[in-house]
């Protein structure tokens, strides 16, 4: 039977200031390994998943590092490659009173910038994985890291498998010749089964107006007709696409954001409950772990569609209380706070009985 998940992208070595410091201050940086695809393998993997990472990274002691602390996290490393010069990196500013968060990215000929189509033996890793989770950034890095990527989506479709798509559109690492963006990640969705994105990259994809996404507080009404006419529209540019799942944030201050998400299944749309969120730790990851969550929730909860959306909101509520890009909260931890949160009450009955079924897994 399947059960492996296989994630795929590229390991970051992210570099920080220390107490809020500016890039531009201090003499010391403090470092973290992550990155979107790998934020997702280790969610999935503290959540009690089979989980194997696909990577490129440097022979040396850092790109081994880097591998080492995947697989302390319980995520399967043994088919990531070596080879390449350096690891890619990025330096992050974390928002702090009316200044925004600044992200600057240092990836460029990285080991996994000269990734090539041919390097990974995807019919083996692939043969007995249940979900193949990729995102618009592992097209985003070079021309020859996006035929990369189409190679292992292509061996994927032809074997079966379920494919997950995060958007995750970064605008400034589509800076090779000839980069195209948006027709790239639409090709990417056409052979994709299941997609998360927040509501700003929803609107990118689709240059469709975003509903107003303004709550304060878990009392916000929202636009649920307008969002319905959104998913129904993008539905019949990817009919293939059967499951969309929508983060939105509003950034009520540094420290205080909102949280939500929908899930368009099927033909019907559903819509979790708003979280307050009023101490930010580090909203980095967040939306990894909505998808991280989601493929544990689908899973775990298979006939309930609302309980896998609570699951994925909880989840990624959470993570922005844990510093650096992994979530490290367990299946336990993330349904103690949906059992004792008011905000899930109307889920209360499903989460209790899916609970005890599961607490074995």
């Amino acid at each position: 039977m399947k059960k492996k998940i296989v994630t795929f992208g590229e390991l970051l070595l992210r570099f920080s200031k220390l107490d809020h410091l500016r890039l531009t201050q201090g003499d010391m940086f403090t470092s973290k390994y992550g990155g979107s695809e790998a934020n997702v393998a280790v969610s999935l993997a503290t959540l009690g998943e089979d989980v194997t990472y696909i990577t490129r990274l440097p022979d040396t002691p850092v790109g081994h590092a880097g591998a080492m602390c995947m697989a302390q996290l319980g995520v399967d490393i043994s088919h990531v490659l070596y080879g390449g010069q350096r690891i890619g990196t990025y330096y992050f500013e974390p928002a702090a009173g009316m200044r925004a968060a600044k992200v600057i990215y240092d990836r460029a000929n990285s080991a996994y910038y000269d990734l090539k189509p041919g390097m990974i033996p995807w019919r083996e890793i692939l043969k007995d994985c249940s979900y193949f989770h990729v995102s618009g950034i592992t097209a985003a890095i070079s021309p020859q890291a996006a035929e990369a990527t189409f190679e292992a989506l292509d061996i994927a479709d032809e074997l079966g498998v379920t494919i997950c798509f995060d958007i995750n559109y970064r605008k400034n690492l589509w800076k090779y010749e000839g980069a195209n963006p948006r027709e790239t990640l639409s090709r990417m969705l056409s052979r994709c089964d299941m997609m998360f994105g927040d509501a700003i990259e929803f609107e990118w994809l689709s240059e469709h107006p975003q509903p107003p996404f303004t709550a304060t507080d878990s009392n916000f009404q929202m636009q649920m007709n307008e969002y319905r006419e959104w998913f129904d529209e993008l539905h019949e540019h990817y009919p293939r696409l059967k499951h969309w799942m929508m983060g939105m944030r509003n950034i009520v201050s540094s420290k205080h954001h909102t949280l939500t998400c929908l899930l368009w299944t099927e033909g019907k749309l559903l819509q979790a409950p708003i979280i307050d969120i009023p101490d930010v730790i580090d909203p980095v990851g967040v939306g990894d772990a909505f998808m991280g969550a989601w493929l544990h929730a689908v899973k775990v909860f298979p006939d309930d569609r609302q309980a896998q959306l609570n699951y994925s909101l909880a989840a990624a509520a959470l993570k922005n209380t844990i510093p650096g890009d992994f979530n490290l909260s367990t299946h336990e931890e993330i349904m103690d706070y949906i059992l004792s949160n008011s905000v899930f009450s109307q889920s209360m009955r499903v989460f209790s009985h899916s609970f005890t079924d599961c607490t074995s897994l």
